[in-house]
């Protein structure tokens, strides 16, 4: 897998390569197709101008929001299978929280004239769909460090601050791939938009 990632990689950054040249190459010899070339005035201004902005999509801050709380639920040991009293003690403390808390979330969403709703009353879309993934994410974060306080795996804030970097440490390679891909997709929305 380590050897496969960077050529993977490798393979994305030659495709937007490939598609400025391409783009170029028949925006030059079909004028009139209506594709536009990543290699004009008109293409460098967006692709620079939009760099940062195209990137920072809620996707982004999925990956981090998820990442975060995979490190939690690492570190804290809510996923070892090992039965201890305290850790059965832990299982149980969380489990009645995230119970408590997907009730919350089930009243803010789904009972009539619903904060979550969208003005026509729907769930898709609405702000419900639109924060479903950082509540997930925020529900399974809280979860874990829960846990670890009443396990004893989390002893200071410290440990968790730890725990929470080291998942955003182990989404480094999610990180690259991500903005490698936003980078090809809104470049191909750009030459056949």
């Amino acid at each position: 897998m380590k050897r496969l990632l960077p050529h993977l990689a490798l393979t994305l950054v030659v495709a937007l390569l490939m598609l400025g040249l391409l783009s170029w190459l028949c925006s030059a010899a079909f004028p009139d197709s209506g594709l536009h070339s990543l290699l004009s005035g008109e293409g460098i201004r967006w692709f620079l101008g939009r760099l940062a902005s195209l990137m920072a999509t809620p996707v982004l801050v999925w990956i981090l929001l998820l990442a975060a709380a995979w490190g939690a639920m690492q570190h804290s040991g809510m996923l070892h299978t090992d039965a201890t009293y305290r850790r059965r003690r832990a299982r149980i403390i969380m489990l009645s929280y995230l119970a408590l808390f997907v009730i919350l979330v089930a009243l803010l969403a789904l009972m009539p004239h619903a904060v979550l709703l969208s003005a026509t009353g729907t769930l898709w879309p609405s702000p419900f769909s639109a924060s479903l993934v950082p509540v997930m994410a925020f529900a399974l974060l809280s979860a874990a460090v829960l846990y670890g306080i009443v396990a004893g795996t989390f002893a200071s804030l410290a440990d968790v601050y730890h725990a929470l970097l080291d998942g955003l440490r182990l989404s480094a390679p999610l990180l690259l791939f991500y903005i490698l891909l936003a980078q090809l997709f809104f470049s191909l929305c750009f030459v056949f938009a």
